[in-house]
């Protein structure tokens, strides 16, 4: 499930085979991009801004742009060799093909790809929260941000990427248990807001550099994660049994021991 960590590593990926390379192929195939053709832009950089990932090309005559895309619950972009099978998924959820000497970046099922000036890049993304694993992370505004969200949720605040961005359901119930807080607390009453802040920071940063994500510590298979995806299942502290609770796409795990309703 693509989270900020996973789009990081994706933006790195991305990055580590384009960058600097001139495109020879640019296929991009949702409707309001059809007729544009990149073919020869240069790859100047790729970063990701939460759950987004923001590619940047320069053409011969100095004209900048960035390729937006957002990975939300299910997109991804796979990077093949020149000649490789691709096998990132059914070939009616390709939505961009970027083709370079020797390699060839396709991304699946993604969603709001755009294409705007990168002057105006604050256009696609200028309404997140502080990025958890952006260089610009500012750790007093995002707390700021999530605090006024007042009587929402904990757990809907946190996924809010207007407040802080880069959480999505994993780490939203990870966060959660590891601070014992009930997922139903209104955020601007949970104790410590600051320091659910820094551990949300933490365990996005040590999982930005691995495949495997672990707030547990464990990168055994089946232990890596407290509460998320296990409902029905003994708690690892307590012993009581996990829950869980459908909110459309969203989905809350919690343990009714460790994180007490009021």
């Amino acid at each position: 499930m693509p989270e900020g960590d996973t789009v990081f590593r994706a933006a790195r990926a991305l990055s580590d085979a384009l960058a600097g390379q001139v495109l020879t192929g640019a296929d991009l195939r949702v409707p309001s991009l059809a007729t544009v053709d990149l073919t020869g832009w240069t790859v100047t950089g790729v970063v990701s801004r939460g759950k987004r990932l923001l590619l940047r090309l320069r053409a011969d005559d100095g004209r900048t742009v960035t390729l937006h895309s957002h990975l939300r619950m299910d997109g991804r972009w796979r990077v093949f060799a020149e000649g490789e099978r691709w096998g990132g998924g059914p070939a009616h959820l390709i939505r961009a093909v970027l083709r370079a000497p020797g390699v060839c970046a396709v991304g699946y099922h993604l969603h709001d790809l755009a294409l705007a000036p990168t002057a105006r890049e604050a256009e696609l993304v200028g309404a997140l929260g502080p990025d958890l694993l952006g260089d610009d992370w500012d750790a007093a505004e995002a707390t700021r941000r999530l605090v006024a969200a007042g009587l929402t949720p904990a757990w809907a605040a946190l996924l809010d990427q207007r407040r802080l961005a880069g959480i999505g359901n994993v780490y939203q119930a990870e966060l959660l248990f590891l601070r014992g807080v009930w997922p139903w607390t209104p955020i601007g009453d949970v104790p410590d807001p600051a320091g659910l802040v820094a551990l949300a920071h933490t365990l996005l940063r040590a999982n930005a550099g691995r495949a495997t994500r672990s707030t547990t510590g464990s990168l055994r298979r089946g232990e890596t994660t407290y509460v998320y995806g296990r409902a029905g299942r003994p708690c690892r502290r307590c012993g009581v049994t996990i829950r869980r609770d459908d909110e459309g796409e969203r989905v809350c795990y919690w343990c009714p021991h460790c994180q007490p309703a009021p």
